[in-house]
């Protein structure tokens, strides 16, 4: 991970909670995690804390991931030497991730052009207009073209995180992971970056035990009909009040549950590709086939291949 002066501290704490923390409870090689600091010295980093490095830039030579936890100005252009180390790393093969503002860097590196990215929504405008040639995804959590992983807002960024996590490790690490976290079922790219709309979630009207039981039921035909009887309203007012909770429709949130029920169910299980798929409730392998190249670019039976745990 770069550190630099004037630190997004947030951002930083992201990176380093996800990757650089010891996980015994993970039976697997972890990440070997290391800093690599832009500036000589002592680095500022807000809310008043300063830290000091034993790493320079050099040490992006060895990487095969890099994070940049944000950038300290959107105004200001990054220095030609973590331009060009950033150039050199991706040129070998590595993959590159950002959260919110540090796409800026990689957008002047030249290391974006033609690709879509995204960052937080109110530097998306600014975005655009220095860099014509970037593809700005606005309104989305996080976007992954080839080895570039791009976040939005801060907190979109434990989201990215824990995509490279699943990419890396699958569906059920990620998951112990954002268990560790206290996070909920995680998030995909494609939902809105904020909800506009504060939902009053109590017992009567809140929306948390119908997605709970939406969960335990992933099999059935949940339609938005069968959910707004269950919540108690009409099925207009469920549909505008469950995009406003979750920033999904119904069915794009069932499907990204059920697609991840069945990844873990590809790596614990020998069932079929069919038998998961109708327990999952995407009913034939056909679909799921659909659902994993449109999602995960690859096939299940490729996922089972990489990450299944089942002694055979």
């Amino acid at each position: 991970m770069i550190a630099y002066d004037r630190l997004c501290t947030f951002e930083f704490g992201i990176a380093v909670e996800i990757f650089g923390l010891p996980r015994p409870e993970i039976t697997v090689p972890w990440y070997t995690f290391r800093v690599c600091s832009l500036d000589p010295g002592d680095v500022r980093a807000t809310g008043g804390v300063t830290m000091r490095t034993t790493t320079g830039l050099g040490g992006l030579r060895q990487a095969g991931t890099i994070v940049l936890p944000g950038w300290r100005d959107a105004n200001e252009l990054p220095p030609p030497r973590l331009v060009r180390a950033l150039q050199h790393a991706y040129a070998r093969g590595a993959r590159i991730v950002t959260i919110c503002s540090g796409v800026f860097v990689l957008a002047a590196a030249g290391l974006v052009d033609g690709k879509r990215v995204t960052t937080h929504w109110r530097y998306v405008d600014r975005l655009r207009e220095r860099y014509p040639k970037v593809c700005v995804e606005p309104d989305v959590l996080y976007v992954e073209d080839g080895r570039i992983l791009t976040s939005a807002g801060s907190a979109a960024g434990i989201d990215a995180c824990l995509h490279l996590v699943r990419s890396d490790y699958g569906a059920d690490i990620a998951h112990q992971v954002a268990r560790r976290l206290v996070m909920p079922p995680q998030r995909d790219g494609g939902q809105r970056q904020y909800i506009p709309t504060q939902i009053n979630e109590t017992p009567a009207c809140g929306l948390t035990p119908t997605l709970e039981w939406m969960q335990r039921r992933l099999a059935e035909p949940l339609t938005v009909d069968v959910l707004a009887k269950r919540s108690g309203m009409s099925p207009r007012t469920f549909a505008r009040r469950f995009r406003d909770a979750t920033g999904t429709t119904p069915h794009h949130w069932l499907t990204h549950q059920r697609l991840l029920a069945a990844q873990r169910r590809l790596e614990t299980s020998r069932d079929s590709i069919d038998a998961i798929a109708e327990a999952v409730g995407l009913q034939t392998a056909a679909t799921l086939r659909h659902h994993f190249a449109r999602t995960l670019s690859t096939t299940p039976t490729a996922y089972r291949r990489r990450f299944s745990k089942v002694t055979r």
